[in-house]
């Protein structure tokens, strides 16, 4: 799809469609409104007195041939409530439209933008489209496979000069930003057979060429001498070894410490020994969604130029069950030293995790954030509307909520208390790696905490934000690459800590 910017009048644009957003009215005070309404014979004021459109959130309309406008039609897109219009309102729009035959059907459509709009919604508005219209069609067949859409190119319009340097630089943004969602979602749709330890690590380090972003890959020997006995023991039960891949980017002064970014890579948890019920079992390829959410936000900083050092932690791994699998009751020793004694097989996300917070320790982080498929406790706390985190300071807190506003990706902090650190200790090594079902995703970060070392931490658990079940407005059934948009939104604006 073909992005451009550009000043005009909507009467005298030469496309298929122009799209125009309009926020809840009862009756039509807009100027633009009144010339539509004229020019279609009245067709806009009996859309509003027939209720088949006023504006609201999620309503669209289509005015067909209107005199004195070169464009084939235009589409009304509802926002809502003016007062409560936002950046979410035009992500959300667009991503409605963005499958409508009305705009699919063309070959050139235009987005006017009026003068109440900012960047801030051309960015919001680009996010939806592309984000809304995204397909899954790698592993269709014949006609399956091609996507249907006839649409080419969208122009954005805007109504002065003046504001046209910062509609290009919101255009570039959105579709940065989208795209970079997009790899997350396309990553965790692979099926794990095309997405092994090594062939993730391979692809990772092809992606990391393309951004000139350093890229490290430590192989099944390079993690013994390391002593990472954690992800050893979740790995040993796959024929499939291990790998785990650091990347670096430096955007800022070699003196200014950078910000680690660690994503759980579980290109499939079958639940090793303590196995899952073979329903929904399919999904858990996607159980390595954090690692590409994380290294999705190290490309998109890198494509954006974020003045910020940024290093990426990903630990990969299959957990499978096997004659050399590790077994409930087992004992490994954590690259820290911190023994674990193995209650649940399946509880093998903060195995790896751990490990590579210790990891960290290498890089004298001024930060460390961690996000993960971690816990299925996490649907009963906040079910798929949005995330649990959990952190160690509130300047990093305020931030990511910060983040999270901006972006309408949903977070909540949970706290964790001393009864919640006491269900973590075996009274045969230092820690278990299972707490039982109470407060199971308040256990496993628990759990995690015990690795981190002097430096702010937070805890993302995307387990179930990662997966749509039905579908919304810019989000498909299937992965919706959670969490992106709230990590670039966190680092585009940090304030160090």
């Amino acid at each position: 799809m073909k992005f451009s910017t550009a000043v005009g009048k909507i009467q005298e644009t030469n496309v298929d469609s122009v799209l125009l957003f309009i926020r809840e009215f009862s009756q039509m005070k807009d100027p633009l409104l009144k010339h539509i309404d004229s020019a279609s014979r009245n067709g806009v004021k009996a859309l509003l007195e027939s209720g088949e459109f006023s504006g609201k959130a999620g309503e669209t309309a289509v005015i067909l041939r209107p005199t004195g406008y070169n464009a084939t039609r235009i589409i009304l897109v509802g926002l809502g409530e003016p007062k409560k219009v936002s950046a979410e309102s035009y992500r959300r729009a667009m991503g409605v439209i963005s499958r409508a035959k009305a705009l699919t059907g063309s070959k050139k459509a235009a987005i006017f933008f009026d003068r109440l709009s900012d960047p801030r919604y051309i960015q919001a508005a680009i996010e939806g489209f592309v984000l809304g219209s995204f397909k899954m069609l790698d592993y269709k067949s014949r006609a399956d496979k091609e996507d249907k859409s006839q649409l080419s190119e969208i122009t954005i319009f805007v109504d002065s000069r003046a504001k046209l340097k910062k509609a290009e630089a919101a255009v570039r943004q959105g579709e940065i930003i989208a795209e970079g969602q997009l790899m997350v979602r396309r990553l965790a749709t692979m099926p794990s057979n095309e997405l092994t330890p090594q062939i993730y690590a391979r692809r990772i380090q092809e992606y990391a060429r393309k951004e000139k972003i350093e890229c490290q890959i430590l192989d099944e020997t390079a993690i013994r001498k390391e002593k990472m006995g954690l992800v050893e023991a979740v790995a040993k039960g796959s024929q499939e070894p291990p790998r785990f891949v650091v990347l670096k980017y430096r955007g800022a002064a070699s003196s200014v410490k950078p910000i680690v970014l660690v994503g759980k890579g579980v290109t499939f948890d079958s639940g090793g020994i303590s196995l899952k019920p073979a329903q929904d079992m399919h999904e858990m390829k996607g159980d390595m969604a954090g690692s590409a959410v994380v290294l999705a936000t190290i490309l998109t900083a890198a494509r954006l130029k974020l003045r910020q050092n940024l290093v990426a932690l990903l630990p990969l791994v299959e957990n499978m069950p096997s004659g050399k699998a590790q077994k409930p009751g087992d004992i490994a020793t954590s690259r820290k030293g911190l023994t674990v004694e193995i209650i649940s097989t399946d509880a093998e996300g903060r195995l790896i995790l751990a490990d590579a917070l210790d990891y960290a320790n290498k890089f004298n982080p001024q930060a460390v954030i961690d996000i993960a498929t971690l816990t299925g406790a996490a649907l009963f706390v906040l079910g798929y509307a949005g995330a649990p985190v959990f952190g160690n300071r509130k300047s990093l807190m305020d931030q990511l909520r910060t983040a999270s506003r901006s972006t309408s990706e949903a977070i909540w902090e949970l706290p964790i208390w001393d009864d919640h650190r006491e269900a973590m200790k075996s009274s045969l090594a230092d820690l278990v790696n299972s707490g039982g079902r109470p407060a199971g995703t308040i256990t496993a970060t628990a759990f995690l905490e015990n690795f981190i070392g002097d430096w702010p931490w937070a805890h993302i658990d995307i387990a179930y934000v990662d997966v749509e079940p039905k579908g919304k407005p810019y989000t498909p059934k299937g992965a919706t690459g959670f969490g992106l948009r709230l990590l670039v939104e966190l680092l585009s604006n940090w304030k160090r800590l």
